[in-house]
């Protein structure tokens, strides 16, 4: 059994727990499901939204995964009151998508996005020009460090065996 533990950074602080500058703002939150939702990881849906939760109020809630998402997995997404998109094929787009719209929901001030993915960088940049507060979610190997040095917020999930 793993525990998950996670570290929530503002750039420039050291914890989110010392300021809890966006505490009780509404969140939009995206996961890059295929990216984030892997078994060599070990996080599960319920430590992002414990997260996020500690930071703000989540809103609209998706996790984005392609066709060969085993049932147990969307079961799990749709336990966890969050809303599964079925993608054929890359997922990329959708996720592209999917927070646009977000970035232009006035009820929606912060942009929280699940990815270890670069190639999310102008969503990224897109949600601040538009005055949105954004938190980035990733796990190594290979979170982005373009994609942390963007973000207003970095939350590291870490995975961690129990001691014994």
């Amino acid at each position: 059994m793993k525990e998950t533990l996670f570290k929530v950074l503002r750039r420039g602080e050291r914890d989110v727990e010392e300021s809890r500058p966006i505490k009780g703002k509404s969140i939009g939150l995206i996961i890059d499901g295929p990216n984030i939702l892997r078994k060599e990881f070990g996080i599960k849906l319920e430590d992002i939204v414990d997260a996020l939760e500690r930071i703000g109020k989540i809103r609209v809630a998706k996790v984005v995964l392609n066709q060969y998402a085993p049932q147990g997995l969307i079961e799990a997404v749709v336990n966890q009151g969050l809303e599964p998109i079925i993608v054929a094929g890359d997922t990329d787009v959708r996720i592209a998508i999917e927070a646009m719209e977000l970035i232009y929901n006035s009820d929606v001030e912060v942009i929280a996005l699940a990815t270890r993915d670069a190639d999310f960088l102008p969503l990224i940049n897109e949600a601040k020009r538009k005055g949105k507060e954004t938190i980035v979610i990733g796990v190594e190997p290979g979170f982005s460090v373009a994609l942390q040095n963007a973000a207003d917020y970095v939350i590291r999930m870490e995975s961690k065996e129990p001691d014994t």
